[in-house]
């Protein structure tokens, strides 16, 4: 009896230990709002535990699997616009993908209006897809079923909304029924509560980390702003003007104590006046999805990158953008009442009159500031405001520091065109929108034309470039020279990336690596291996799915388990299995940051017979391959189905990426290995795994 009992104790928690490791992280709950007549919104919204984290309903392409909600087909209702995200995603630079990615941690909640077409009974069904990963790992994408069911123009005005948990892994429906009527009633009843608690839970997680990220976006973006007011100070249209203010703060001044506080008002009223353009962008760029619209749909921002030559041409002096003369003539007939009043319309004057030069530097800052939060536009623009109304102050205070000021002439001219050519070259981030796939703006084009502008800009330091407004240049003195060096340095810089590096430092602002590109970074890697080393297992040759999938770095690799033991058995080396995913931005990370380590990549060269299995891979398999999984009983028809079974069945786990060392007999070497970044711990482990 106690022999059985310790053994009933054992099994307990053999299976225990089995699922324990098999993550779950997200909890969908799915209810209705805003049901009116013939129109209703589903609300999927989610739990997320921490550390793990959802993907945003809209990335980029090329990216790891957005949130989505795929829909049954049906003529019984319509979908009304897009998906909205109530939740605002946190966007972070993401080294696996080398993109912005939209990411949701804690909380998550989408939603999309119906339409109904007919009365009576009426059911929308589907699933929604999603792919969560941590700092570490990755899970496979995954899909939920759903299914909300309507009454539409029922006999009752009641609407019910009854809400149910679905873990990700779960494949019962989840079911959500609500009536909905035409009568006027309707108006009057209440949202069930299920609904209303939600939003509420979902709005209190955003004041958690995603808000802290967004607001170092915010402080971010208020120093960019900051720093461009201090540079527009040096441009012709307003450095000018500095001497000039001031003195009017000065004139008919009985003590000093008047012409500083004049000089503050005239501050003050300096970043009002921008700050209040901020406020005006930022109420009309409303809604959940204004922002992601901005950023993503490709009519904004071709039009963005119109207005980026635009202000470009304007500052190499094709033109400029000047505001109607009588806009500062009104407000320069009030300066002369005085009083605060005076100071306030010098102010305005002084923003009017110099639009020609800070016109393109805040256009270009709203037209960045309004893909973003609501905040960022008031916030740019009150930090380009402080820059600009710093000097006008200080100079009021301390009127004798005027005499160190330099003397206005062609330099003025200069600062205008090099902010012409970062203009240009920041330009062409919008075009990426327009060719997400980046099959006309490759890497090597977008590279290729910042080359050539930033090698205008050092040629234009020499004096071998000079625009309408740009005076005679008799020699070139020591600062343009040291500019110049900068310009060609960063030039070199941009050349590296034409043959394949990462150029970490600008990364974020690049398209991503072309697969066909040339990449001299791998063939560095593989420099000082031997010869023999150039081909692994020239016995074994991979067949099974070898002309779908592709191994980094050219090594050679299975994408079938069976054959790789097959190899593993003629050549006698051990076999390293990499579970993995297309995407899986840990797995990429793992790649570039420790497979491409030459002592690494000898070691995987020579000594393992390597089997990527892909865990998210959708190919749908002929039926005589189906199979109906131990794990969970469900029939496994894909790839990517039947390699995530086996990973479960075999490792007790469903995270990605996993590094398993097995022999030729299919035998377990060691522990299996996880996300470690690394190189001499990855190393190590691999080594321990071949003797």
């Amino acid at each position: 009896m106690k022999n059985r009992i310790i053994l009933m104790v054992v099994a307990i928690l053999m299976v225990t230990t089995i699922f324990a490791q098999v993550e779950n992280p997200v909890k969908w709950n799915f209810s209705t709002d805003n049901v009116n007549g013939e129109e209703a919104e589903l609300v999927f919204s989610a739990t997320i535990d921490h550390p793990w984290h959802l993907y945003s309903a809209n990335l980029p392409a090329g990216g790891p699997i957005a949130t989505k909600p795929w829909y049954d087909e049906s003529d019984a209702y319509s979908l009304v616009d897009g998906i909205i995200e109530v939740t605002k995603p946190k966007v972070k630079y993401d080294e696996g993908f080398r993109m912005d990615v939209g990411t949701l941690a804690g909380k998550a909640e989408f939603r999309q209006k119906v339409r109904f077409n007919n009365i009576g009974t009426q059911i929308v069904t589907g699933e929604i897809e999603f792919q969560v990963c941590d700092d570490a790992t990755c899970l496979p994408p995954t899909t939920v079923p759903f299914s909300f069911e309507f009454n539409v123009g029922g006999e009752t005005a009641a609407t019910e909304a009854a809400s149910t948990e679905a873990a990700a892994a779960e494949s019962s429906p989840v079911e959500v029924t609500a009536d909905i009527s035409d009568s006027e009633e309707m108006a009057g009843e209440e949202i069930p509560a299920t609904v209303s608690v939600t939003e509420e839970k979902v709005s209190s997680e955003l004041a958690g980390v995603p808000a802290m990220e967004a607001e170092k976006s915010l402080w971010r973006f208020f120093w960019l702003a900051f720093g461009l007011g201090l540079l527009a100070l040096l441009t012709p249209c307003v450095f000018p003007m500095i001497p000039m203010t001031v003195s009017f703060f000065m004139q008919g001044s009985d003590n000093r104590a008047r012409g500083i506080f004049r000089g503050l008002v005239f501050g003050i009223s300096i970043m009002a006046i921008y700050t209040l353009l901020g406020v005006i962008v930022s109420i009309s760029n409303v809604g959940p999805n204004a922002a992601n619209a901005l950023s993503t749909h490709w009519i904004p921002n071709l039009i963005f990158f119109a207005l980026f030559i635009v202000f470009a041409f304007s500052f190499f002096g094709m033109f400029e953008l000047v505001l109607p003369s009588s806009w500062s003539n009104k407000a320069d007939s009030q300066v002369d009442k005085g009083g605060l009043g005076g100071v306030f319309f010098l102010a305005l004057t002084t923003v009017l009159v110099s639009f020609s030069c800070t016109g393109p530097i805040v256009g270009a800052l709203l037209v960045e500031a309004a893909g973003g939060l609501a905040l960022k536009p008031i916030l740019g623009m009150f930090g380009f405001g402080l820059a600009f109304a710093i000097p006008f102050t200080l100079f009021a205070i301390f009127p004798s520091w005027l005499k160190g000021l330099p003397k206005s002439g062609g330099w003025l001219n200069a600062v205008k065109v090099v902010l012409g050519f970062v203009v240009l070259a920041f330009s062409m981030k919008f075009l990426l929108a327009l060719d997400p796939t980046n099959k006309i703006l490759t890497r090597e084009l977008y590279l290729a034309v910042w080359i050539v502008l930033f090698s205008m800009l050092g040629m234009y330091f020499l004096g071998k470039i000079k625009f309408a407004h740009d005076s005679d240049l008799p020699h070139v003195s020591v600062p343009r020279l040291l500019l110049s060096v900068a310009s060609f340095t960063f030039v070199v810089y941009l050349f590296l990336g034409l043959f394949g590096y990462e150029l970490k430092t600008i990364s974020p602002l690049l398209p991503p690596k072309s697969p066909n590109g040339l990449d001299l970074t791998q063939k560095a890697a593989y420099s000082g291996l031997p010869m023999a080393a150039a081909d692994n297992n020239e016995e074994c040759t991979p067949v099974k799915y070898a002309d779908m999938f592709h191994m980094p770095f050219g090594l050679k690799g299975f994408y079938n388990l069976e054959e790789g033991l097959a190899c593993a058995k003629a050549s006698g080396k051990p076999v390293l299995i990499d579970f993995k995913g297309h995407f899986c931005s840990n797995c990429k990370k793992m790649e570039a940051a420790v497979w491409s380590d030459p002592e690494v990549l000898n070691t995987l060269r020579n000594d393992f017979v390597i089997v990527a299995l892909y865990t998210d891979d959708r190919t749908k398999l002929p039926e005589s391959e189906w199979y109906t999984s131990k794990v969970d009983g469900k029939v496994k028809k894909s790839i990517g189905q039947q390699n995530i079974d086996f990973e479960i069945a075999n490792f007790r786990t469903n995270t990605i990426p996993l590094y398993v060392i097995m022999d030729a007999d299919g035998n377990v070497v060691g522990e299996p290995k996880g996300t470690d970044l690394d190189v001499q711990s990855y190393l190590g482990w691999l080594k321990e795994g071949t003797r």
